[in-house]
């Protein structure tokens, strides 16, 4: 006996399924994203109690005990992990996801009854070990565990077809037999798949193959919801399925590119993964206080920022320097590429932690046409998103990329640890130009030394 009736538990979990639509909602505007967050939340309390309450539960003390393990390991990670890391920490989640759906279908497939339920259960071991292989495969490229670089081997296209028909393959004796030996033959191949897919993926292609692996986790949720009877795991997966891939395309058109070009580029040579060599060309060096001189008799200033503000933790004081400018009387505003940082939305988030308005936020669409009018235009480790090789070099591997265009203004100043090149691994000719200084050091120390002299004005 259940305490919950069929009716109280379809209700429960269309009221779920809604708050997930609405957290999806909230997500696509910085200014609703806390409160998308906390309704996405309360919709998976809900859905997660409304299971308790409606479903015999046989092995209740294990279920708990694994959330309570699973409890106490993502809260400390959640509450102790860096923006920096951010990625890592999404491309491990939803790897977990893909994981379960694998690990779900495989025990449900001895209650198959049709060949429909054997096919999702299928569907969902291969989509389900992809995403885990692939999402592991990009946490360790993130944290640089291996390297970021495409990595192939001869021959890799063909193993990777006959790796896919033997796939494809087992994913018939599972349909014609719900024997457990194709089963788990099919998810070996499916992390196979998974390795095979994501490691010839280099450079600035790695963020989006995390969101198109959320995809394919999304899409993996849903055929489990097929396999459970379940609808609300059919409505999120969906959802997430959906999501996903819009992302995906969206990210990629922002790279200039295509999600077939991005997946499959390593093979032909076309992956965004350039020389790491650094050139031995003379640049312009200046101080902080050069830079805060350039900037205290400034009229317009735009601020582009990049993964370097994320790892040097200097939001706050980029923040504080742009009160001060304000107070002085200079416009101020930063100038947002839709792929900076190592995931959409990245620097929209650092900036929303130190309080950063925002009304000075500006998409790339936006501030473009501005460049022409700015004075000076303060690059805080960015590299790849203003790198005028995008629309200059044809042989240059983020040849097609729209960029922000700081070339366009009167001074760049770049804020850079090294003359080592961005996550693409290709140089910035824009660092050579006459316009263009730069200032070495931690961005975190470089802008407190500014602060110091801009106030001193």
């Amino acid at each position: 006996m259940t305490a919950l009736t069929a009716e109280w538990t379809a209700g429960l979990y269309l009221l779920a399924a809604v708050c997930f639509i609405l957290a999806l909602k909230g997500l696509s505007s910085p200014r609703t994203a806390r409160r998308g967050n906390l309704i996405g939340a309360a919709g998976a309390v809900i859905a997660v109690a409304t299971v308790f309450l409606s479903v015999r539960l046989d092995n209740l003390p294990w279920i708990i005990a694994a959330i309570l393990v699973g409890s106490a390991i993502a809260a400390p990670v959640s509450r102790r992990v860096k923006m920096t890391q951010m990625p890592q920490l999404v491309a491990l989640f939803n790897g977990v996801g893909g994981g379960a759906a694998a690990i779900v279908a495989i025990l449900e497939l001895a209650h198959a009854e049709s060949p429909w339920s054997g096919l999702a259960i299928a569907f969902t071991i291969l989509i389900g070990a992809v995403s885990f292989a692939g999402s592991a495969v990009t946490f360790a490229k993130l944290q640089e565990l291996i390297s970021t670089r495409p990595l192939i081997f001869p021959g890799q296209r063909w193993v990777m077809i006959l790796v896919l028909a033997g796939a494809v393959t087992s994913g018939g004796f599972v349909v014609a037999t719900g024997s457990l030996l194709p089963a788990l033959l099919l998810l070996g191949l499916g992390l196979l798949s998974g390795l095979l897919l994501v490691l010839p993926v280099g450079g600035a292609d790695v963020p989006i193959v995390i969101s198109l692996l959320n995809a394919f986790t999304g899409l993996a949720v849903a055929a489990s919801g097929l396999v459970l009877g379940n609808v609300l795991l059919l409505v999120a997966g969906t959802l997430v399925g959906a999501s996903g891939t819009i992302l995906t395309r969206a990210m990629a058109a922002a790279m200039g590119r295509s999600v077939s070009g991005i997946i499959f580029g390593a093979f032909k040579g076309g992956s965004t993964a350039g020389s790491t060599m650094i050139s031995e060309r003379p640049v312009r060096s200046v101080s902080a206080e050069d830079v805060a001189i350039l900037l205290g008799y400034a009229q317009r200033v735009v601020v582009v920022p990049g993964y370097g503000l994320a790892v040097a933790q200097a939001q706050h004081t980029m923040a504080e320097l742009a009160t001060v400018l304000g107070e002085k009387g200079i416009e101020v505003v930063f100038g947002i590429h839709p792929v900076a940082g190592r995931m959409p939305g990245h620097m929209n988030v650092l900036l929303a932690e130190a309080n950063v308005s925002y009304e000075v936020l500006r998409e790339m669409d936006e501030v473009n046409p501005q460049f022409k009018t700015t004075d000076v235009v303060l690059v805080v480790g960015a590299n790849d998103v203003v790198n005028p090789a995008a629309k200059t070099s044809p042989g240059s591997p983020i040849y097609g990329m729209p960029i922000l265009n700081v070339s366009e203004a009167r001074q760049v100043v770049f804020l850079k640890r090294s003359m080592r090149p961005g996550f693409a691994g290709i140089e910035n000719e824009l660092l050579y130009e006459s316009q263009t200084t730069l200032l070495f050091g931690d961005a975190k120390e470089s802008l407190t030394r500014i602060l110091g002299a801009v106030k001193a004005l």
